[in-house]
């Protein structure tokens, strides 16, 4: 709401003003002669144009960013919504091996440019890995009151980049208010994948949850905002490895190929006058006899397991589950001073 009021005028007032984050607005408001008990209220929302800038953004709130699906809890999914926005291309090779978890996976391309090409600031501070152009820190859905992705010509307070992606957190207020949540994800409630028929399902467990407190510590003064949020993340995948088979084991190739007494080669000399083996005589029935085993052979075998699948057929050969687990925490805390009205 802004006000406006002179000795001799009537007072002028429009109200619900919306002023989202990175927005400039103008309020253009008229005094009419009268008494200053009088006054002109505008009940009309103001426009939606912005004549301040050349700037070309969308703002996603608060209510978009709660009520939406989200894959991950990951509001940057949402940027995606925005027009002029690709998405979906791989992302840097080397960001991807050196930086870890998820942040080298976000592939968002705003206007034509680069995934490199986007500038992240959070509540107005910047917040962008310079090496990679990725961002720093994803703050928690619930710690979120709206961002906005921003393209054109910027005014002076942004640039860097051809894209502002402006994040803003919760701000507190006078009135104390909180959320808890948690999102379960688990292979118990799963159906089973179409080509596991008679297979036991892979093992899931996916716990997300936190809470959000926020509120005064001295009223119409300081508020604060509090988020906590943890990820447990316990996912089994299959994997496939090549292990000799019991015949191999025993010294038996037979199934396999041909293979050659290294004792029996016959050497000639190559071209550069060193030793050449031209020729071999096999093992008998493709086997080699159990005297002729290496003892240090035998020590390092007994640590190869052996081959879940039966037969002689060495390729992925062996089955198992392999558990990848994810842990993660983090907790935002927003501290905010209103030092008078005039600052």
């Amino acid at each position: 709401t802004v006000e406006a009021g002179a000795s001799g005028f009537k007072s002028a007032v429009q109200k619900d003003i919306d002023l989202q984050v990175g927005a400039v607005k103008r309020v253009d408001l008229s005094l009419e002669v009268g008494a200053v008990t009088e006054s002109v209220e505008v009940t009309d929302k103001a426009s939606q144009i912005a004549s301040g800038n050349a700037a070309v953004g969308t703002v996603v709130g608060n209510q978009q960013i709660i009520d939406l699906p989200l894959n991950g809890r990951d509001y940057l999914q949402l940027v995606k919504l925005s027009p002029n926005v690709t998405s979906g291309m791989g992302s840097s090779a080397e960001a991807a091996v050196r930086v870890g978890g998820d942040r080298a996976a976000e592939s968002i391309a705003v206007a034509g440019q680069r995934i490199e090409f986007n500038y992240y600031t959070l509540d107005g501070v910047s917040n962008v890995d310079t090496t990679y152009d990725l961002f720093l820190v994803r703050p928690s859905v619930d710690a979120l009151q709206e961002f906005k992705v921003q393209t054109g010509v910027f005014s002076a307070q942004y640039g860097r980049a051809t894209t502002e992606i402006s994040v803003t957190t919760k701000p507190g207020a006078n009135e104390f208010h909180g959320t808890a949540f948690e999102f379960l994800r688990n292979s118990t409630l799963d159906a089973k994948n179409w080509n596991q028929a008679g297979a036991l399902k892979n093992p899931f467990r996916r716990n997300q949850y936190g809470f959000t407190v926020g509120g005064r510590l001295i009223r119409d003064k300081l508020f604060f905002m509090s988020n906590y949020e943890s990820l447990k993340d316990r996912k089994t995948t299959q994997q496939l490895a090549n292990v000799a088979t019991p015949r191999m084991r025993n010294g038996d190739f037979g199934a396999v190929r041909t293979i050659f007494d290294p004792a029996s080669r016959v050497f000639t000399t190559g071209a550069n006058g060193s030793p050449l083996a031209v020729s071999a005589t096999p093992f008998p029935n493709n086997a080699i006899p159990v005297n002729r085993f290496s003892p240090i052979a035998l020590a390092m075998l007994q640590y190869y397991p052996s081959p879940t699948v039966p037969g002689d057929v060495i390729a992925s050969n062996y089955v198992r589950p392999v558990p990848a687990p994810t842990n993660w925490d983090q907790f935002t805390q927003r501290i905010d001073w209103n030092e008078n009205a005039n600052s």
